[in-house]
């Protein structure tokens, strides 16, 4: 993995722990259940992404950074709270870097295993919206990513980004940084913009 894309991960990683961890607080769950939500929402899509690939045990559970950064961060999260609940917008840009970079990583990983259109997309997809999943289901929500905001989409148009480089040949150094960065610019301008995909509004 290059170096641009290691670094935006860890970016992410603090961001999607914190992300849990601000949940599980305003759920009202214990410490515990904040370092599990926080820890879920970092990691769990990549978890799913290599049980899905057939990598066992999942990278996340062996590389002792990744659960050291997401535990540091919803500890940190858990006990200064009053700080992060204060910083949503820089917070929501950290998630966007996250969003991108896993999405990147994750069809890198399946590229890796199979060149199959579908296996690359779906990866990079669960990779980074995965664990936001884990976390609204574990705090009986309807996952966020099915009701508000141009978010799955983001992932969805950065992983199809990724195959289309690696299928013109280009490498995949090139394809992963030019996935993010694309990404990326669109998650911010969907932020920026306030963009939405179509929905149908029924009167309660």
């Amino acid at each position: 993995m290059n170096l641009v894309l290691d670094i935006t991960n860890y970016i992410g990683i603090v961001a999607f722990s914190v992300s849990g961890a601000i949940k599980g607080i305003r759920k009202n769950m214990d410490l515990l259940g904040v370092l599990v939500l926080g820890f879920s929402t970092a990691l769990g899509g990549g978890i799913i992404a290599d049980l899905l690939l057939g990598k066992t045990p999942p990278t996340n559970l062996t590389y002792l950074p990744y659960p050291t950064v997401a535990l540091l961060s919803s500890l940190f999260t858990f006990i200064f709270y009053k700080i992060f609940s204060h910083v949503q917008k820089p917070l929501l840009y950290a998630d966007a870097i996250g969003l991108a970079a896993f999405a990147a990583a994750g069809s890198s990983l399946a590229y890796s295993v199979s060149s199959d259109v579908l296996l690359v997309v779906a990866v990079g997809v669960l990779t980074s919206t995965g664990g936001g999943v884990i976390r609204d289901v574990l705090s009986n929500e309807i996952p966020l990513v099915l009701t508000k905001d141009f978010y799955a989409t983001v992932a969805i148009l950065g992983s199809v980004i990724y195959y289309a480089l690696r299928y013109l040949g280009y490498s995949d150094l090139l394809a992963t940084t030019v996935s993010f960065l694309l990404a990326l610019t669109i998650r911010v301008l969907a932020i920026k913009y306030k963009w939405e995909l179509p929905r149908i509004r029924i009167e309660s």
